[in-house]
């Protein structure tokens, strides 16, 4: 029996299969949903379960990249890949995303909670719209699309959700102060959430990566801030890796690599007038730094 096995039958402690609100799903293939799965850690979290033979939804706005790298791993694995272009900011986005599974076959078995957005600067510089857009992705819309699929997966008694965060919502972020706090949010809803739905047969979990080298840093405008030059940034594929591998096992709160925990425990623990003051170092675009010192 592997690892995985006995997480599995750990989790169903509690769990009572109901024949008749299972028979709804017996005529569709379990998928994995990766929202944000066209490229970075997205995308490399979708590769890792293609490499398991699951069959993979990928979620994403813009219609090529999210067709390109769905034939990617379409090549790589041999797995099948739906394609779903969507804005899951919209209302109904966790309802539109369901219809398309059932259209083509398919049920939500594992969704990965991975689209979300950064700004870097000061937060008085941030256009309103910014941060409402920070917010409505980076939590509305994981909390709505969590809280649409999850109750499906109780009942089944099987399948999961891990949500990406970041190692940075364990601390305030001075000059990334919305992302920081939206990622504190998503690490404490799932943990509250992996605690409520304990042994019904789920995996809730929370992947908290450090810096990851994607374009991410980039577009968010932190790519001269100084974290990014003296904190070593593991490959999205490796990364990815250590979220897939700890989500089977069951663990609740992932943060990889062996520096990852040690930084967890330590912004957790540290009192912040301590930790304030290094972080927003760390994280201080280098112009500011620069023109400060004019």
């Amino acid at each position: 029996m592997s690892i995985t096995q006995l997480v599995d039958f750990w989790l169903r402690r509690r769990w009572r299969p109901d024949p008749h609100a299972l028979s709804q799903w017996a005529k569709l293939q379990p998928a994995v949903v990766v929202t944000g799965g066209s490229e970075g850690i997205g995308f490399e979290i979708a590769r890792r379960f293609a490499k398991r033979g699951r069959a993979l939804v990928l979620v994403a706005r813009r219609p090529g990249p999210l067709e390109a790298a769905a034939a990617a791993i379409r090549r790589e694995f041999g797995t099948t890949v739906l394609t779903v272009p969507l804005d899951v900011t919209r209302p109904d986005a966790p309802q539109t995303l369901e219809e398309r599974l059932q259209e083509n076959g398919f049920y939500a078995d594992v969704l990965v909670n991975n689209a979300g957005i950064g700004l870097s600067g000061d937060y008085i510089n941030h256009e309103p719209e910014q941060l409402s857009q920070l917010i409505e992705l980076n939590v509305r819309a994981l909390s709505a699309l969590m809280r649409h699929f999850l109750p499906a997966m109780c009942v089944r008694g099987r399948g999961g959700v891990l949500n990406v965060a970041s190692l940075g919502g364990y601390a305030p972020g001075p000059y990334q102060a919305a992302y920081y706090a939206s990622k504190s949010y998503v690490i404490a809803l799932t943990e509250a959430v992996a605690w409520e739905t304990r042994g019904l047969g789920v995996r809730v979990a929370v992947f908290a990566p450090g810096p990851v080298s994607t374009r991410f840093h980039a577009r968010m405008g932190a790519e001269n801030a100084l974290y990014r030059w003296l904190i070593p940034a593991p490959s999205p594929a490796l990364a990815a890796g250590s979220a897939v591998r700890w989500f089977e096992w069951g663990r609740t709160v992932i943060t990889p690599g062996v520096m990852g925990p040690i930084l967890a425990i330590v912004m957790r623990l540290t009192p912040h007038p301590i930790l304030l003051p290094i972080v927003g170092w760390l994280l201080k675009p280098r112009e500011t730094l620069k023109n400060a010192g004019r």
